[in-house]
């Protein structure tokens, strides 16, 4: 028997960020970066908390993959504030981190009044706003360690296009593919089930469709719209049922190398595909579970897949032309990774993602050598 349940209440539509006018008379803790709390997109928040009696403080010590350190800093000020509301606003390095300062805090202080939490994404590409995923980073061994509970899930996910209609283009491509990459994941999770397929393919299908049109056009919010609501779905879908070595690979690649992880998972898809499908070097084979699923996924898209082969062929052929679309980076080489910097990182990194939290969903069951062999094939 398994149980599927949806605990995170989401808004969509115009003036979704009015939902935050029906806070009163709160302590709320808002978790951001510098740049959010500097621009218009944190008085859309505030604006909306004052007049109604709530006394707020801003956490605004955010960065890029969210280290340890700051995560402590963020349990050591809720502890003091004492806040009932907590609102992350921002990335999924935000939005990450204000989950594990929230569950960390409630951890070292069980006494301490229940704290709500709202996530509100300003970029398209996480789903951590209805996860029970956090990934925060080591900064001192580089890695990234995923944080995997119930209590990391939010109560509450505000999805308002305006938020992310100025996202740089470079940071939409990036982020969209890890949309795609968590939606392709889920799909082949050795876990996946009707429900988490019905997201994936919604997922897929949304962002071959509008990736593209973002990227070239911000402004167009049907195309944002659209991408935001595939980043909530993929999020959904493999909180249901897990990833695969893709994400594995790239946590640990991620920071070693400091490619963003968007783009990281962007390089790896295609010949993780490869792998699970086992084909094109892989194997002689091409009738695994992967290789149907990812043949179904084709045709469900529209994309030829008369047998598994056509249709992952297919498959990898129409990723490959999103990314040339995208303008992204076709390898480890393009992002200044030289094969001297690879082979002298890659048993740390095939070690590190064999023990991944997301390994164990994977639809073939990786060695080291497996790992190690992925790898050098993107470089």
């Amino acid at each position: 028997m398994k149980e599927i349940s949806f605990r995170t209440n989401i808004f969509i539509g115009e003036n979704s960020l009015d939902r935050l006018m029906k806070i009163t008379s709160e302590k709320v803790f808002i978790v951001t970066d510098p740049f959010i709390e500097q621009s218009g997109m944190m008085k859309e928040v505030t604006n909306r908390l004052e007049n109604k009696d709530n006394d707020y403080f801003i956490f605004s010590d955010i960065v890029p993959d969210p280290p340890i350190e700051t995560v402590a800093a963020g349990v050591k000020a809720i502890q003091e504030f004492g806040p009932g509301i907590m609102i992350a606003i921002g990335g999924g390095s935000a939005i990450d981190a204000a989950k594990a300062m929230k569950d960390f805090s409630i951890k070292l202080s069980p006494h301490q009044q229940a704290i709500k939490f709202i996530a509100i994404p300003t970029t398209s590409g996480t789903g951590t706003e209805v996860t029970s995923f956090s990934v925060i980073t080591d900064e001192v061994n580089q890695v990234k360690h995923p944080l995997v509970a119930d209590s990391l899930l939010p109560d509450e996910a505000i999805l308002d296009t305006t938020l992310v209609k100025s996202v740089p283009a470079s940071v939409t491509a990036d982020t969209g593919m890890d949309v795609l990459t968590h939606a392709i994941e889920a799909y082949v999770s050795t876990n996946a089930n009707d429900f988490s397929d019905a997201f994936a393919e919604k997922a897929v299908q949304l962002i071959f469709d509008y990736l593209p049109r973002c990227y070239k056009d911000g402004n167009d919010l049907e195309a944002r719209e659209k991408v935001h609501h595939a980043s909530c779905l993929a999020g959904m879908a493999f909180n249901m049922v897990g990833l695969g070595v893709n994400h594995s690979i790239a946590h640990v690649c991620g920071a070693q190398f400091h490619i963003p992880h968007g783009r990281m998972n962007a390089l790896l898809l295609t010949t993780v595909i490869e792998y699970n499908a086992e084909i094109q070097g892989f194997s002689a084979g091409g009738q695994s579970f992967a290789a149907k699923k990812y043949a179904q996924l084709a045709k469900i898209v529209g994309f030829p897949a008369t047998n598994s082969r056509i249709g992952v062929n297919s498959l990898i052929k129409h990723i490959n032309q999103l990314k040339k679309e995208l303008h992204l980076p076709v390898n480890l080489r393009a992002c200044g990774i030289t094969k001297e910097k690879l082979l002298a990182s890659i048993g740390k990194i095939s070690e590190a993602a064999l023990i991944d939290g997301c390994t164990p969903t994977n639809p073939r069951k990786p060695t080291t050598k497996d790992i190690e062999s992925i790898v050098e094939k993107i470089l």
